[in-house]
């Protein structure tokens, strides 16, 4: 069996899995997602996937499969993890995107969260749901990621807690899918609390590289007490990241290349540790925890895109077992914004947002089904034919971008079949009865947490 072949049997395989994943309702939720896959353009109307020739039933149906069909979340996040790239480091990035339901009043759970492109009240926040995904990144120069899980963090929720268990089950579920091998690596965004990370991921192999502000003021270990009377110290001395003065000499250095970037410069000081104040997640009774990791800061010569003399700096937190392997650390942040293009394809192409859908149940059903599509098209990339438009660059086949890919998976789909089973003929039913008047919906306010 060749290489293709090897591929195409995966794809199958990927696609019987899922079918298996989906019940009640599994044959229409199936085609649903291959008419997500197979449709000719954008996906900016979910009731027209149904006069797709892949959906073989009713728009009825299609709606019915949304409000009641399931899926087993359990038995899908294990089958994204078993066909995730092999080859890929164990590098994944985490990052949270905003479902906005502005006046959705009759949809529950909603609160308000980050969004970049719709303001409420002046303030970059929506009324929505929050999904936060978890993506195994690549060195490879595209934008392909691997998602393998989706979480809806819920306003009752506190997003710090939620993100570490959702962590710790994807490592869990690692660690029994044929191993992990090293030590996977989770990189986070500023908007996450590094200290909260390292805290609760302790005693989990697992790293975490959570970006820092350069206000951060942190501590070395102090002094070995000198016999007198009175208290130890808890904190030796300052390390002021916007103060090069309070710095020492770092534990580790290293001077690197990259053709985007130019010269990179990535130094280390391990030991380190915040003065924590009570109040918040530390506002228990007992001692204040001492919570040590790792500070790292690169310098890099330049931003992509053609800039050049703007030399840019970076801050970073490491927390885990062991000491953090600067090359890896570097190069992992700075491939963690290929989930933001991963969010831009699902949303603008494959119309992650786009249903009005009632009940977060419903919202988490269709996202699932985005993340089968998207890994099928990973999946499909050497398995396709490059129908490029005539302005257009000829690529390899193994370099063909999430769009084009998804613009020859129709004949692919042809060659392969689907596990779905047809429609059964059945005569319309009665309907409702006369003079049935449905009570309005409940309306449900937005969910607003205490700053």
């Amino acid at each position: 069996m060749g290489p293709l072949d090897e591929t195409a049997a995966e794809l199958i395989d990927f696609r019987h899995s899922l079918h298996q994943c989906l019940n009640p309702w599994g044959d229409a939720l199936f085609e649903l997602c291959d008419a997500v896959l197979c449709s000719p353009s954008r996906v900016d109307c979910v009731p027209a996937l149904s006069l797709e020739p892949e959906f073989r039933r009713s728009h009825g149906s299609l709606y019915k499969a949304l409000a009641g069909g399931e899926v087993n979340e359990e038995q899908l996040r294990r089958l994204l993890i078993d066909h995730r790239p092999k080859e890929w480091p164990n590098v994944f990035a985490l990052d949270a995107s905003t479902w906005a339901r502005r006046d959705a009043e009759t949809s529950p759970e909603r609160g308000f969260h980050y969004s970049s492109s719709q303001h409420s009240g002046s303030k970059p926040i929506v009324p929505g749901w929050s999904f936060q995904w978890i993506s195994q990144l690549d060195w490879a120069n595209d934008s392909w990621t691997a998602p393998l899980d989706a979480l809806r963090i819920t306003p009752a929720e506190n997003a710090t807690d939620a993100t570490i268990r959702q962590v710790r089950r994807l490592v869990a579920t690692l660690e029994e899918s044929n191993g992990v091998g090293a030590s996977p690596l989770f990189v986070f965004d500023a908007g996450y609390d590094p200290i909260a990370m390292g805290d609760g991921l302790s005693g989990v192999n697992a790293q975490a590289l959570v970006r820092i502000s350069s206000k951060r003021v942190f501590h070395f270990d102090p002094a070995p007490p000198s016999g007198g009377r009175g208290r130890p110290p808890r904190h030796g001395a300052r390390f002021a990241l916007s103060s090069p003065e309070t710095w020492t000499t770092p534990d580790a250095e290293l001077d690197s290349h990259d053709l985007r970037y130019g010269g990179v410069n990535v130094r280390v000081w391990h030991g380190l540790h915040p003065q924590l104040m009570a109040r918040g997640r530390w506002g228990k009774s007992g001692p204040l925890p001492i919570i040590r990791g790792s500070v790292i800061r690169v310098d890099v010569e330049h931003l992509p895109k053609g800039s050049t003399g703007v030399k840019k700096t970076l801050w970073l937190w490491w927390s885990g077992p062991d000491e953090p392997d600067l090359d890896l650390c570097w190069r992992a942040y700075l491939r963690r914004f290929d989930i933001e293009h991963t969010f831009r394809f699902v949303k603008n192409t494959l119309g992650w947002t786009t249903p009005a859908l009632r009940t977060p149940e419903q919202a988490e059903r269709w996202t699932w089904l985005v993340l089968a599509a998207y890994t099928q098209l990973r999946l499909a990339r050497e398995l396709v034919e490059d129908l490029r438009l005539p302005w257009e660059k000829r690529r390899h086949s193994s370099r063909l971008s999430p769009v084009r890919v998804r613009r020859g998976f129709p004949r692919l789909r042809a060659q392969i079949g689907t596990p779905a089973h047809p429609p059964k003929f059945t005569k319309p039913g009665p309907g409702r009865p006369k003079g049935t008047q449905k009570p309005p919906r409940t309306r449900y306010p937005v969910v607003k947490k205490a700053a």
